[in-house]
C-alpha cells in the first residue's frame, strides 16, 4: 500500500468526512438573502432606480453578516478541531 492512502477496513475505517456539503441553515439563509439582493439590484439597474440598487447592495452585506452570526450560533458547519 502506498503512502497517503487510508486503510478502509473494518478495523481502520479512515477519516470521518462531514456529509452536509454546506446544507446548513446558515448557508441556506445566506444564499436566499444574497439571491434576493441580486434580484433587487438587477431590477433596480433595469428600471434605473439607483436608491433601490444601493438597497440591493446593502442586502448582500446583510446576508453575509446574518450567515456568519448563524454559523457562530451553531447553525453552520461543524468547526474542525
Amino acid at each position: 500500500m502506498s503512502e497517503g492512502h487510508t486503510n478502509q477496513s473494518a478495523a481502520n475505517p479512515g477519516p470521518i468526512k462531514q456529509g452536509h456539503h454546506g446544507s446548513t441553515p446558515a448557508a441556506w439563509t445566506t444564499v436566499v438573502i444574497i439571491t434576493i439582493a441580486f434580484f433587487v439590484g438587477t431590477l433596480a439597474v433595469i428600471i434605473g432606480n439607483w436608491p433601490m440598487f444601493w438597497i440591493g447592495a446593502a442586502l448582500v452585506v446583510v446576508g453575509a453578516v446574518v450567515g456568519k452570526i448563524m454559523q457562530k450560533a451553531g447553525l453552520g458547519t461543524i468547526p474542525k478541531s
